[in-house]
């Protein structure tokens, strides 16, 4: 750990950094003569990976355990992950399953939240649970002597949560505290509108955290029906990442979980992720008084067990997926319009969703449109040059290789793999089928799933200063106010409430 100077030592450091600058700033005048380079280095070659394939094992009750050997260090990170997430959340039941999964840890089997906590600690670990599309997840990080009783806590969270109604009031109102702050932010309400504008009121088309609203609807009735429906050993998986075989994985989940009963009642299946949306193509929403407009435009994309899932990465790379990419260099670095523009793909069992967005001016705005319109079409338009595929690969495999150096992120990278029903070995495949993927494909791709047709745009903010300019291009834009919306409702707002 590093830690921070005193006040004295602060002073001494800036002292020292002022002079390395000064030498170094007469270093590059005496040098700027000689030439500077004017353009990065080409990228080197992809890096070797040496994954282990993970190994899974099924126990009687129908829990699946998946284990990942690395060996080096005694630690191992244990996952509890469940394949159901937020697309099961009841009508105006919104947040439900993240709700439920942050109560885990908040008092089980007789336990309270401090003691479940202390119990992690003196193990030293803390745990960690939450829902996302398709899964939610219980996790901690032991060594390897402490694990047998680490996943003991863990089964007892999972298994026998008490739901304590003070506890529910508790995360009650610190979830609708972080809503009403996130919502007042531009960026975060047009990206929770644009999920209403491709999904309607389909499984992906709410609020995964839930809305003010509906958080505050949540009985503990609620949490405790989800809770016997989908918490169950033939909906889990057990991931084991770190210093262990796949004997020690079965022999440890067994003596954990093995005594872990499913329910008589079937498990639910699983609600479409309809994109059928009723929502117009471009929808303003009025934040009066706004400083600033949050732009997305989304799309609907491809499950993640599509095919073209890698030509989907990269695609998006080159879209929006770091600094020098096309969003970012035509919005930012070209024309100074946000302090960043990025997109992200996220695809999901049953659909996935493109997401572009910046923040910028609420003058602007309209110019934001036009340009993120633009770059989801260029992808279509023509195939990308050598050199900014052979960049944008780049950072996709540097990061994946990164994302595997601790056990925990060897964890998350497997229990992906295993929630929506792929190879495991597949692991060990990221960097090979990245760099397989060709500009063609890319083109070919972006023509079949990013139609500008089907390109829905949110723009949040001071309506005022960019309205004008947008529903005149776009005569059939709707205008809604911010504080008349009704996040709950695919439409957002009743029609009476849409100002002409």
């Amino acid at each position: 750990m590093i830690r921070r100077h005193r006040s004295g030592g602060l002073l001494r450091s800036a002292v020292f950094t002022a002079i390395l600058c000064a030498i170094a700033g007469s270093v590059f005048a005496a040098d700027a003569g000689a030439g500077f380079p004017v353009t990065p280095p080409a990228p080197g070659p992809a890096p070797q990976l040496n994954v282990p394939v993970p190994t899974a094992q099924t126990l009687s009750n129908g829990l699946v355990v998946v284990s990942v050997r690395r060996a080096g260090l005694p630690l191992v990170t244990a996952q509890l992950v469940l394949r159901s997430g937020g697309e099961m959340d009841p009508a105006n039941e919104a947040g439900l399953a993240d709700l439920t999964a942050n109560l885990l840890t908040k008092g089980a089997g007789g336990k309270s939240a401090p003691q479940i906590a202390a119990a992690a600690e003196a193990l030293g670990g803390s745990l960690q649970a939450a829902a996302g599309w398709d899964e939610s997840a219980v996790g901690i990080t032991v060594i390897t002597p402490k694990l047998p009783k680490a996943l003991d806590l863990l089964a007892t969270v999972v298994r026998h949560p008490d739901f304590a109604p003070d506890e529910l009031k508790r995360a009650q109102a610190q979830a609708a505290d972080d809503l009403r702050l996130a919502l007042s932010r531009p960026i975060a309400l047009a990206s929770l509108a644009a999920g209403r504008a491709v999904f309607g009121d389909g499984a992906y088309g709410h609020s995964r955290t839930g809305t003010p609203a509906s958080i505050a609807r949540i009985t503990r009735a609620n949490v405790e029906r989800l809770h016997a429906e989908l918490y169950r050993p033939d909906n889990a998986i057990l991931v084991l990442a770190g210093d262990i075989t796949p004997a020690q994985a079965a022999q440890l989940a067994q003596a954990s979980f093995g005594d872990w009963k499913n329910p008589a009642t079937p498990l639910p299946a699983k609600p479409k992720g309809s994109t059928d949306s009723k929502l117009p193509a471009l929808l303003l929403i009025d934040q009066h008084g706004a400083g600033q407009a949050g732009v997305v435009a989304a799309h609907a994309a491809p499950p993640r067990k599509d095919a073209g899932y890698y030509t989907g990465v990269v695609a998006n790379a080159v879209l929006g997926g770091s600094y020098s990419a096309r969003l970012n260099e035509e919005i930012r670095i070209k024309r100074g319009l946000s302090y960043g523009a990025s997109s992200r793909l996220q695809p999901m069992a049953d659909a996935g969703l493109w997401l572009a967005a910046a923040q910028t001016k609420n003058p602007s705005a309209p110019q934001v449109v036009a340009l993120m319109r633009q770059q989801f079409a260029a992808l279509g338009d023509g195939q990308v040059p050598a050199a900014e595929l052979a960049a944008r690969k780049a950072t996709l495999v540097g990061g994946y290789g990164r994302s595997l150096e601790t056990t925990a992120g060897l964890a998350e990278q497997v229990a992906e793999l295993a929630v929506y029903g792929l190879p495991l070995a597949d692991i060990g495949q990221y960097i090979a089928k990245v760099q397989a993927v060709t500009p063609k494909q890319i083109e070919a791709y972006a023509r079949k799933h990013l139609d500008a047709k089907y390109t829905r745009v949110v723009v949040v903010g001071d309506a005022t200063q960019f309205a004008p300019a947008l529903r005149k291009a776009d005569p059939k834009a709707a205008l809604l106010e911010a504080g008349q919306l009704d996040l709950d409702s695919p439409s957002l707002q009743p029609a009476a409430a849409v100002r002409p």
